[in-house]
């Protein structure tokens, strides 16, 4: 179960107290603000849930000659360990900053490989993200339709 913290159990217990008082004026009025409250309840809960997560990434460079490491999460990354699994390069990040990327120089063009990142949270909870990269194919855009019709960039 989700715990709740102080705010949250200060804002039900005054949203039911207003939907209590506004009960006995409008029943209608009472059941909006009821609604309106479990909303912004649900709302505040799921905010909690997503709090320090940290989300690595991993993309080939436009040349192919580096891995660009970068963190698209809302909390900073650390202890982060970057295996490149045919190349056998591993290497080390103490710590990525949110929207902050990071790039490590190959010696040479990399075709076909696997990126293996681990990392931590600050709270210590632990991460693991694999990437399939390819030169010759494109990397993934979350933003393209899945029927790209009209030009659509």
């Amino acid at each position: 179960m989700v715990s709740m913290d102080y705010k949250t159990r200060v804002l039900i217990i005054a949203g039911l107290l207003i939907t209590i008082v506004i009960f006995f004026i409008n029943i209608y009025a009472a059941g909006i603000v009821f609604i309106l409250l479990i909303a912004l309840i649900m709302s505040i809960i799921i905010m909690q849930d997503s709090v320090s997560l940290p989300d690595v990434v991993a993309e080939l460079t436009d040349d192919a000659k580096g891995i660009t490491i970068r963190n698209s999460g809302n909390a900073p990354a650390q202890k982060i360990h970057v295996a490149v699994v045919p190349e056998n390069i591993e290497y080390d990040l103490d710590s990525l900053q949110p929207d902050m990327s990071s790039v490590h120089h190959l010696e040479k063009m990399a075709g076909e490989i696997k990126v293996v990142i681990t990392f931590e949270n600050d709270k210590g909870g632990a991460f693991s993200r694999s990437y399939q990269l390819s030169s010759s194919h494109e990397s993934y855009d979350p933003m393209k339709p899945m029927i790209p019709l009209f030009g659509w960039k």
